[in-house]
């Protein structure tokens, strides 16, 4: 992060310090999160750019704050449980010197909590044409955690990305069925990477009764995106929304400690701690989404959306020396490059259609299914185990109209589609046709394979109230 923002960086861990205290999922889009808000979330995110119910089009799509009247707020929370966890008798992995066995070799267990992602939304007719509004929302986390024994250990231990966005909003209307709006997000991100070093290499066999030294990178930045988003009323039963975001570039920016080295002058005495000062580029992805509402009859509602995501921006992942002379890089300028992990990410799409049925004027009820490309491609890591997905799900919403609460809840289910099966995929360390380099001259033989079980349900409730 930029210096003259540190004092910026300290009120916002404040401010957003429920939202970010729970770790979110490993398994969302990427690192994007999809589960913003119960009321869309009902319809799996379909028409969500077309389709404003409450005060959650915030998010969705800017304009659409022009179709709603007066004050309204919506708040509530989105609850993930993730089972990932490496396939027993699957695992196979191997150190940097091939003559030293990885032990002890566990498959590191369920490497996913269970995690807690809060939203609020507020917006406020000022007049016919124009409406302002404002959002707190987690749109992107990683969390992954394995067993200290893991076999992997060498490439991956605990793996985080918490972050969380303040959206100020405007819509202006034509009075005429067309509306366009304007989101700026204030995003406050915190990253920490850390695995296990491994010393064969250079103790050979003597490694199995060291110490395995620890490196643990963390750090924070603030960034900003755009969202730009339009909403045309084709008829009275059928109109089409248009998002388009803005991508940026992160820095975290923190340090780099390395505990538990062995002293060379005292082999058996107390290990040695070092520490650098590091940034990690971190790229946003620029994204479009297209949705549909279509009301097929006064109690049916049809939606449908697709949104396009630029993931090829995350070409890599890099810890780089922001010290010159430091103890780790001991490069003579910063930017020296201490670890890399190349990514190579593709550009997605995420497909989705909905229904919701108006039972009665208080009770709704809605389904939803999404087609969620990963953008893991050839470059696995162990970092983010994922794979292509369906989501399904299922919502309810009951209002009351002359009061103007509303309460929404909605749960899902992930189904990871990989050939030949469900659940399943190899994970290969090492890119390919590429080894790591040790040194000059002087190839990493190391790697870590596995097959993992991949499942995740999800939760959510909402509270809304027009004014």
């Amino acid at each position: 992060m930029h210096k003259n923002s540190k004092a910026l960086v300290k009120a916002i861990r404040l401010a957003s310090l429920a939202a970010i205290a729970a770790p979110a999922s490993v398994m969302a889009g990427g690192f994007s999160l999809n589960e913003q808000s119960a009321s869309q979330m009902g319809v799996a995110n379909a028409g969500a750019a077309a389709n404003p119910e409450n005060a959650t089009t915030v998010l969705f799509n800017p304009a659409g704050m022009s179709q709603l009247s007066g004050t309204n707020l919506s708040f509530g929370a989105a609850f993930l449980d993730i089972d990932a966890e490496a396939k027993s008798g699957s695992v196979e992995s191997g150190r940097n010197n091939p003559g030293v066995p990885v032990t002890p070799g566990s498959d590191g267990g369920d490497i996913a909590d269970l995690a807690v992602l809060p939203n609020l939304y507020l917006t406020h007719e000022i007049n016919d044409s124009i409406d302002v509004g404002f959002g707190i929302h987690a749109p992107y986390g990683l969390a992954a955690d394995y067993d200290n024994d893991f076999a992997g250990r060498f490439f991956a231990d605990k793996t985080e990305l918490k972050a969380i966005a303040f959206t100020p909003s405007i819509a202006i209307n034509n009075g005429q069925g067309l509306s366009m709006g304007l989101g700026l997000n204030i995003l406050y991100a915190e990253g920490r990477l850390s695995r296990f070093q491994d010393l064969s290499a250079s103790v050979g066999p003597a490694a199995l009764m060291l110490e395995e030294p620890y490196a643990d990178a963390e750090g924070d930045d603030i960034g900003m995106t755009f969202r730009v988003g339009f909403l045309y009323e084709l008829s009275e039963a059928t109109q089409l929304g248009l998002t388009l975001q803005t991508g940026t570039e992160l820095e975290l920016d923190g340090d780099l400690e390395i505990s538990g080295i062995p002293n060379p002058a005292n082999p058996t005495g107390p290990t040695l701690t070092v520490s650098e000062d590091i940034k990690v580029p971190l790229a946003i992805p620029e994204s479009a989404t297209l949705g549909i509402r279509h009301r097929l009859t006064d109690d049916v509602t049809l939606l449908a959306g697709a949104t396009y995501a630029r993931w090829s921006r995350f070409e890599e992942l890099d810890i780089v020396s922001d010290q010159a002379g430091g103890p780790i890089a001991q490069a003579p300028v910063d930017g020296a490059v201490i670890s890399h992990v190349t990514e190579r990410w593709k550009n997605t799409w995420q497909l989705n259609a909905g229904a919701i049925w108006q039972a009665t004027p208080a009770w709704a009820f809605k389904a939803g299914y999404a087609w969620d490309e990963s953008p893991v491609d050839d470059y696995v890591t162990a970092r983010v185990p994922s794979s292509d997905r369906h989501w399904l799900t299922l919502g309810a919403r009951w209002a009351d109209v002359q009061s103007g609460w509303s309460v929404d809840v909605a749960v899902g289910t992930l189904l990871f589609k990989d050939d030949p099966e469900f659940t399943e995929r190899n994970y290969q360390h090492g890119n390919p046709g590429q080894v790591a380099e040790l040194a000059p001259g002087i190839s990493d033989p190391s790697y870590y394979k596995a097959e993992y079980d991949l499942s995740a349900w999800s939760a959510a409730f909402e509270i809304s109230k027009a004014f």
